[in-house]
């Protein structure tokens, strides 16, 4: 299978150089040699000649918010409703909700402010490519939320934080989710500190560092995604 990378955005530095970048974390989840993947600078405007090259595409986290205006943003929601049926598609925190703005859906910069640190999410709807987890705990880095579902589209896991946490949608194949799988637990944290004092407060920094010490579901959510793309 042919998988392009959308990417998006790039981890703050120095992280970038000791954990890579989001292309290569999405690979080390999904499998190195599972794919044949080819990355896109989706933020510099750069995009496969033809969409059906690949057989999937997936969108990358960003420090950008979908609201921002900038025109590398509206062109990336065009290529997605060019991509519709066409490729099967996977959204990660901003590419999840880059797609639900795409599709129809609303995004905004949520007054809960900053979510970080290990999350906990209830699982609604178990999908044909899922197991029977009824929670997952993940790691998140976000402040934007999905705050209007598009068209077509189903919360198959959600939390008191952020209610539209994973998304499926019935007119395509694609899926998307808030939470991180692809963060292992040492950048989430390093993440953390780096924002220490400035986007996060000491406590909130100390909270969201001890809860990354605890077990996570990264490699099930890995696992589910393998499965939606397998049977795409």
């Amino acid at each position: 299978m042919k998988i392009g990378i959308l990417e998006t955005g790039t981890p703050p530095e120095p992280l970038g150089d000791t954990y890579g970048d989001y292309p290569a974390m999405l690979r080390r989840l999904l499998g190195e040699d599972a794919y044949a993947w080819k990355t896109y600078a989706a933020a510099d405007g750069v995009y496969p000649d033809r969409i059906d090259a690949y057989d999937a595409y997936l969108v990358t986290g960003s420090p950008a918010g979908v609201y921002d205006g900038d025109p590398w943003i509206a062109r990336l929601m065009d290529f997605l409703n060019e991509a519709k049926g066409k490729a099967a598609l996977v959204g990660v925190c901003f590419g999840h909700q880059v797609m639900a703005e795409a599709f129809g859906g609303r995004v905004v910069k949520s007054d809960k402010g900053w979510g970080v640190g290990l999350h906990r999410y209830d699982v609604h709807a178990r999908e044909r490519w899922m197991d029977d987890a009824r929670t997952i705990a993940i790691p998140v880095s976000h402040q934007d939320q999905v705050v209007e579902l598009p068209p077509a589209s189903r919360v198959i896991a959600s939390s008191d934080f952020a209610p539209m946490a994973m998304l499926a949608y019935d007119d395509q194949p694609a899926i998307s989710m808030q939470f991180h799988p692809e963060f292992e637990p040492a950048y989430a944290t390093a993440l953390v500190e780096k924002r220490r004092g400035t986007r996060l407060t000491h406590e909130e920094a100390d909270r969201a560092v001890e809860s990354l010490k605890a077990p996570d579901d990264r490699a099930r959510v890995g696992a589910w995604i393998r499965g939606f793309l397998a049977g795409r």
